[in-house]
């Protein structure tokens, strides 16, 4: 069995590690593609870091609307030698719409992993992701984690068998076996006081088509908690050369790290992601998500006391003084502990 599974963000990067790994098992080739470009070499490091063989297919399309046009369609002209030149059986993918046209058109089977189907915790299918409507109807096979209801795949024209419901969120199909250490910390970050509480930061993807725009409320909230007394590390979006610029009290990394590392041994997260909120949810470090809009699994950990939401600069400020301090690796354990990955299954279900 030949499987192409095309990349084009580093969480999925991270999530198909040890699906791919069962997969060899099976006697089955894997065939990997990911998605690079100027001003965006943060999935290929990932990859790399991960010892992962890879093909570059084309670049990431930036803000335009016409240039993310017309990038995905070199990309699937490219994408459709790579199929055929390899003899693939499956394509798969997380919600890559490049690669799940391509497999759709060509008749093979397409399996699909995607956890914010829409940017909403709601069914208002008005806020749809791009991706979404593109990806989700052409799938053969639709994962998702149990935040996210049936309903809102079906909304997107499935039947209930092609849905695959898996019993946890995505990180934790790579933290579960992780092992912090503070020692890597201190030798790829030895800027850190560690008599300081970290706070560490995340932007927004805001080049990404479900983000309207680089909202300025994080910016204005970072202009007043650099002056506090403790580390502030800042994880840059894109680039590191703006924030250094504006930010010059905080460590701006510039080097791709482990950065499970430094979420764990982090006082306070504050971030306008998806994937590495959750990260921080589950070390139990009180996070605070500033992204523009609230998903699914978002109000699991709302609702769970482990994440807080805002997009007020002065309500970010406050919430940062009133939660530093109020780590609480114990809760996170109790609520992550109910979860449970299942690769086998995940697997089967892919090959069946």
């Amino acid at each position: 069995m030949n499987i192409l599974i095309d990349l084009d963000v580093p969480k999925w990067a991270m999530f198909f590690c040890s699906i791919i790994e069962k997969l060899r098992e099976k006697n089955c080739k894997i065939i990997i593609t990911s998605r690079g470009g100027e001003g965006y070499s943060e999935l290929n490091e990932i990859i790399k870091l991960k010892g992962l063989e890879y093909i570059t297919i084309g670049k990431y399309g930036g803000r335009s609307l016409e240039n993310k046009l017309r990038a995905s369609i070199e990309r699937m002209e490219k994408l459709i030698d790579i199929v055929k030149s390899k003899n693939i059986d499956i394509v798969m993918s997380g919600s890559v719409v490049d690669a799940v046209r391509v497999g759709f058109g060509l008749g093979l089977k397409v399996v699909n992993f995607y956890d914010i189907p829409l940017s909403d915790y709601r069914t208002n299918f008005k806020k749809a992701l791009p991706q979404a409507r593109l990806t989700i109807p052409l799938a053969t096979k639709m994962f998702k984690p149990f935040v996210v209801p049936d309903e809102i795949f079906l909304g997107f024209g499935l039947e209930k068998d092609q849905i695959i419901e898996y019993n946890f969120i995505d990180p934790l199909i790579w933290l579960k076996d992780f092992k912090p250490d503070i020692d890597y910390l201190k030798t790829t970050i030895p800027q850190i006081d560690f008599s300081k509480p970290i706070i560490t930061v995340r932007e927004e993807e805001f080049k990404a088509s479900y983000v309207k725009g680089k909202y300025p409320f994080l910016y204005d909230a970072l202009k007043e908690i650099q002056n506090w007394d403790v580390n502030l590390v800042i994880i840059p979006r894109y680039e590191a050369k703006p924030l250094k610029k504006e930010f010059k009290k905080a460590v701006v990394l510039e080097e791709k790290i482990i950065l499970q590392h430094l979420l764990a041994f982090s006082d306070l997260f504050v971030g306008g992601g998806g994937t590495i909120n959750i990260e921080a949810t589950y070390f139990g470090v009180p996070t605070i998500s500033t992204r523009s809009f609230i998903s699914h699994y978002d109000k699991f950990l709302i609702d769970k006391g482990l994440m807080w939401h805002s997009n007020n600069a002065a309500e970010i400020v406050s919430l940062a003084k009133s939660l530093l301090g109020s780590k609480n690796i114990e809760k996170a354990r109790r609520i992550f502990g109910k979860m449970n990955v299942d690769i086998d299954m995940v697997v089967s279900e892919i090959l069946s």
